[in-house]
């Protein structure tokens, strides 16, 4: 018998009862698209978190002191002594005041109040988008000057200027030199858009802070990193006689401890998918089981008047392949337009990954196919002539 007959046979089989045909394909559907989707939200989620952190620079080493008494405090000038040190580019440390009241005229709002030098911008990859940033001048005199993000600007000024405007901010008026163009959240979860920056002495005195407790350290290169952090290690552990009370953290390490756990969770997901493709292969099996028996009578007729066994066995597996292929398509489809359709599930919006994928899980869907449908086969083509003559 020609393929193409074999074929035809399957696909009127197929069209003789629609509604069990897709009943029978429903599990191949929902696996196929579900591998499919949750690749591409794996995919989609590393590479956000890729590029998260390209604003950061792969070269940055965040210092973080826990503050448990004074042998683990800092102060500025104690910090920046590093600064002179083979590898360091920069160090910018930091204060922070989240959820601070901030006046101007009657409105009042609260924002996070970030004190730092005027090495913070460029390790943030911010951009001003008027004014200026924070000066050495600024820190060595302890000017109330403030820089301000675009939310805030909006805020309290909506489209008016806000340089050489004055906020209150806890109890102190500070002048606006600078609005910073809108970023978006960092990769520690910090929005500069709803932030006022302040130079670090002064938020030190303002609101009575005597010590650092987190510094962004820039390395001058990323091969450099490595070098700089065991620096950092040992003037840390000579600094506070202990190993603890800090703790060091680079983004290269980050970036990958983030996508091995997003991999490790896709890949778990993934599995879960494929179980549904494989539960689909044995409704597959099942369906075809019944259509052995109800066809009984038609396979006897069909031997009796000549048909090989393999004749038989090709027919029924051609009608497997062919329900669990359609299936795999329609999942293909519904996977694909799933992952494209929402940036959530595929932010990156790459039609060529969604494809790959959706291929590789349609051609797995035609093998499971294949494989459930082998049984049946089998077993229609060892029935015998004289076996249609026991159903009327």
């Amino acid at each position: 018998m020609r393929p193409w007959e074999l074929f035809q046979m399957a696909m009127a089989t197929v069209r003789s009862n629609p509604l069990r045909t897709v009943l029978t394909m429903l599990g191949v559907i929902i696996g196929v698209s579900s591998v499919i989707t949750l690749v591409s939200i794996g995919q989609g989620t590393s590479k956000s978190i890729e590029k998260q952190y390209e604003g950061l620079g792969t070269n940055l080493l965040t210092v973080n002191l826990l503050g448990n008494g004074r042998a683990t405090q800092l102060k500025y000038e104690e910090i920046m002594e590093l600064e002179g040190t083979a590898g360091i580019s920069g160090i910018a440390p930091t204060m922070t005041r989240n959820s601070t009241s901030i006046k101007y005229d009657r409105t009042t709002e609260t924002y996070n109040v970030i004190g730092t030098n005027d090495r913070y911008l460029s390790m943030q990859k911010g951009e001003m988008g008027s004014g200026r940033f924070l000066a050495e001048a600024d820190l060595d005199y302890r000017n109330h000057v403030a820089v301000i993000g675009s939310e805030v600007a909006t805020k309290f000024f909506g489209k008016d200027d806000p340089l050489n405007e004055e906020i209150n901010v806890n109890g102190y008026m500070y002048t606006i030199i600078g609005v910073l163009k809108s970023k978006g959240s960092n990769t520690s979860g910090t929005s500069l858009d709803s932030a006022v920056i302040v130079p670090l002495p002064t938020m030190s005195r303002d609101f009575k802070l005597g010590s650092i407790r987190s510094a962004y350290v820039e390395a001058a290169s990323g091969d450099e990193v490595s070098k700089v952090q065991a620096v950092l290690e040992r003037y840390l552990a000579s600094k506070f006689k202990s190993t603890s009370g800090y703790n060091i953290f680079n983004s290269s390490e980050l970036i990958s401890a983030k996508q091995t756990a997003s991999s490790t969770l896709t890949n778990q997901l993934v599995a879960v998918a494929a179980i549904s493709l494989l539960v689909g292969g044995i409704g597959i099996m099942n369906i075809m089981l019944v259509t052995v028996s109800e066809r009984t009578r038609e396979i006897g007729i069909r031997k009796s008047i000549g048909a090989k066994r393999r004749n038989i066995l090709l027919q029924f597996l051609v009608e497997a392949t062919l329900i669990s292929g359609m299936g795999g398509f329609i999942g293909l489809v519904v996977g694909v337009a799933l992952s494209l359709a929402w940036p959530y599930i595929n932010p990156s919006q790459e039609t060529s990954l969604s494809i790959n994928v959706g291929l590789y899980a349609f051609l797995f869907s035609a093998l499971v196919g294949v494989i459930f449908g082998l049984y049946p086969a089998n077993k229609a083509s060892k029935l015998k002539p004289i076996d249609a003559l026991r159903y009327d």
